[in-house]
């Protein structure tokens, strides 16, 4: 926030009639189908029954990463130009581009359910990572023009929770594949992949009916709400202006130390997000339990993950901080990796997974909206959300390729102990910018106190961005 809006009706816990009404207006119109989408593109798991290696699954995995991470930043720019490459999002109406990636990532899921051989099976793998690499930045940085900052990571919570939810119903989908195996001469795994992707085309068309463009533009809202609504944004931050785009500031976004320290903290949760994500079956069934239990196992992981994401955000919104709770999230999945190293009871070591799946998905649900909360700047808020996901997701590749058959030994016992580093490594870096960020902001108070600071104009305010010594970073 602004420190000259701190008396502005958008500070402070108090929320007039007339705002609590419009923000339940944008919630009705944002969250069901950006969750939706959300929900449909998450589920990126892959089974083993192709005819490929052990070593080959796990490339698979990882191939769809570097997808994801090479055209991450690109993904948010509309004009061919190489130059606008980092700004996509910025110059399209989102109304467009998010149901057409969503559009383009179910026609290539239809295509993995068709694929024959590993070749083809990398191919389609990278394409999956490219079509969906602009989705979720894509959505964060909507969110960043309609709420304030305190308002986002509430919002995103709810939105990543399509993640976890997406891994509760991928068990139950795994679970259904013995039941369709052989219809029409395809295997189970075929069908899941075709239907999910012919269900996520339909969606899809759908949702260029729905999903709304920028706010300055709402055609939802009446011309009093969306007055009411560029209010509240101009007064918490730059998102209710219309910025044009400079080059200068994806200068400001790469030599940013603060944007790297987003990125590199989800690099720390990524790894094991998605390692877990992916192997989790494969944890379950190493303490005892046949393929298809483990399968239905993971739902309940999954829903308890969903569960405290949306308890733990809720707390995290209302006392209007960050950091503590993602530092508090990760304990918990370290705690949760160390009952599953160190202990031998199928039944406390399935606890463990609990706790590790709640902490690593409540923490990822925290940081990601971090950025869009903190980064001033539009242009530079749009490159710092994309450098977070392309950074962190290399973290992803990682897990994919270190969770190898070859380490799978005692519940991979090796590669549950770098999950442990890398959370260890995340929570470095949360206090790099929990401590950070507050020295820099009782810095400028100190030089506002003191008379010391030079006034600026609303227009070098808005041109410093978090810069400006009237910005204060949420912490």
């Amino acid at each position: 926030m602004f420190v000259s809006e701190k008396n502005s009706v958008v500070e402070g816990d108090q929320v007039s009639v007339e705002d609590r009404r419009l923000l339940r207006k944008v919630d009705h119109r944002l969250l069901p189908v950006f969750t939706l989408l959300y929900l449909l593109v998450s589920w990126i798991g892959l089974f083993s029954d192709l005819g490929v290696s052990p070593a080959g699954y796990n490339t698979a995995l990882a191939i769809y990463f570097v997808g994801y991470v090479v055209f991450e930043i690109p993904a948010n720019v509309l004009d061919s130009d190489l130059l606008s490459s980092l700004c996509r999002l910025k110059k399209c109406n989102p109304q467009v581009w998010l149901p057409s990636l969503t559009l383009v990532w179910g026609i290539v899921s239809i295509g993995q359910g068709l694929v024959k051989n590993q070749a083809a099976l990398f191919g389609i793998r990278f394409l999956l990572g490219a079509t969906e690499a602009g989705l979720f930045p894509g959505v964060i940085y909507v969110f960043s023009v309609y709420y304030l900052r305190r308002e986002r990571s509430w919002r995103v919570a709810i939105f990543f929770g399509g993640a976890a939810l997406a891994g509760a119903f991928g068990g139950i989908f795994a679970y259904c594949i013995g039941l369709m195996n052989g219809v029409g001469g395809r295997k189970g795994w075929q069908w899941i992949f075709i239907l999910e992707g012919i269900l996520t085309v339909v969606i899809s068309l759908i949702a260029y009916f729905i999903v709304p463009t920028w706010s300055h533009e709402a055609k939802f809202l009446t011309e009093t709400e969306k007055t009411r609504l560029l209010e509240r944004l101009q007064a918490d931050s730059d998102a209710g202006t219309d910025q044009v785009f400079k080059w200068s500031s994806v200068r400001d976004a790469f030599s940013d130390h603060l944007v790297w320290a987003y990125a590199f903290l989800f690099h720390g949760f990524s790894f094991v997000l998605y390692s877990l994500s992916f192997f989790l079956p494969t944890i379950i069934a190493g303490l005892g339990f046949e393929t298809w239990q483990a399968q239905l196992m993971t739902v309940s992981p999954n829903v308890a993950a969903t569960f405290s994401i949306w308890t733990t955000v809720y707390f995290s919104t209302k006392w209007n901080v960050r950091a503590p709770f993602i530092i508090g999230a990760a304990i918990v999945s370290i705690i949760g990796y160390i009952i599953l190293i160190t202990c031998t009871s199928p039944g406390i070591q399935y606890f463990g997974v609990h706790l590790a799946a709640a902490g690593v998905y409540t923490g990822n649900s925290l940081l990601l909206s971090w950025p869009g909360e903190n980064v001033s700047g539009q242009a530079k808020r749009a490159v710092a959300v994309g450098l977070q996901i392309s950074v962190g997701d290399i973290g992803a590749i990682a897990g994919c390729l270190i969770y190898r058959p070859t380490l799978d030994s005692h519940l991979y016992r090796k590669p549950n102990f770098i999950a442990i580093g890398y959370l260890l490594f995340a929570i470095m870096m949360t206090t790099y910018l929990w401590v950070t960020m507050n020295v820099e902001n009782r810095r400028r108070d100190r030089l506002l106190s003191k008379g010391e600071a030079k006034e600026e104009t609303e227009e070098e305010r808005i041109r410093l961005g978090d810069r400006s010594v009237c910005y204060r970073y949420q912490i």
